[in-house]
């Protein structure tokens, strides 16, 4: 279990985040909603340790605070919306990128269960047949999925997703959230994904944290989360009424 007690943070001594409390258990999925600027990516940071933070976040019995940050690196994965790319490398060599916390020292080869873990990892997101090819060819949506085997080959107990889905169309989108349900279920693990497209919200989310300038407004089921009065107040519009409305324009 993923759990966060009490958690405060931010930048320069002002607090983004203020108390937020919650649980995913694995083999969940939750999705953290609200408009820009209420905290959810820095919320994602605290429990990366990307940045300090006051309150406590355990993940399977241990406070996050006490682990070292390769041990972290086993234990969580952080995939962005950004596809910045540094190197040209292949999208094989990036996959296996996620398992050099693995390995026992920097000079370490790549073992057979290392190698299994990255081809599984790019089967994964089919992507395979194409593990030779530069990622600097690639198309937005295609590095996306490299990303995400990438953080698959980490063999993280948690996925943390920052806007993954971004900038790409609608069928990658679709795709890698269910590539990242499907191995929460298969694998028992969970995953936190901060989501704008609410309709991709209902569509993957088990559960949903809705936070309004830093604070935890409701927390629960998606649908319920999702139907409630708060949606309203949380985003100044009534955002039901207008997908229903959206929706009859298709028939």
């Amino acid at each position: 279990m993923l759990e966060l007690k009490n958690i405060f943070c931010g930048y320069n001594n002002v607090d983004v985040v203020k108390d937020i409390s919650f649980d995913v258990k694995r083999g969940e999925n939750i999705c953290i909603v609200g408009p820009n600027g209420c905290g959810k990516s820095t919320l994602l940071k605290a429990i990366s340790n990307l940045i300090s933070y006051k309150g406590d976040i355990i993940l399977d019995g241990k406070n996050i605070k006490d682990l070292k940050r390769r041990d972290l690196a086993t234990k969580v994965a952080l995939m962005t919306q950004s596809t910045n790319i540094l190197f040209p490398y292949s999208i094989y060599d990036t996959v296996a990128l996620g398992r050099y916390a693995h390995l026992k020292g920097v000079f370490s080869k790549l073992s057979k269960e290392d190698k299994e873990i990255i081809h599984n990892s790019l089967e994964m997101v089919g992507l395979y047949d194409i593990k030779d090819k530069l990622i600097s060819e690639l198309s937005g949506g295609q590095l996306q999925r490299v990303f995400l085997a990438r953080a698959f080959a980490q063999s993280p107990e948690v996925i943390l997703l920052d806007e993954p889905t971004n900038h790409l169309d609608l069928r990658y989108q679709i795709e890698i959230l269910h590539y990242l349900k499907k191995w929460a279920k298969d694998n028992n693990k969970i995953v936190v994904a901060v989501l704008h497209d609410l309709n991709l919200v209902q569509s993957f989310g088990e559960r949903a944290l809705m936070l309004k300038e830093g604070k935890v407004v409701n927390v629960g089921v998606t649908r319920e989360v999702l139907n409630s009065k708060d949606l309203e107040e949380v985003y100044g519009i009534d955002i039901k009424e207008f997908m229903v409305t959206t929706l009859e324009k298709w028939k």
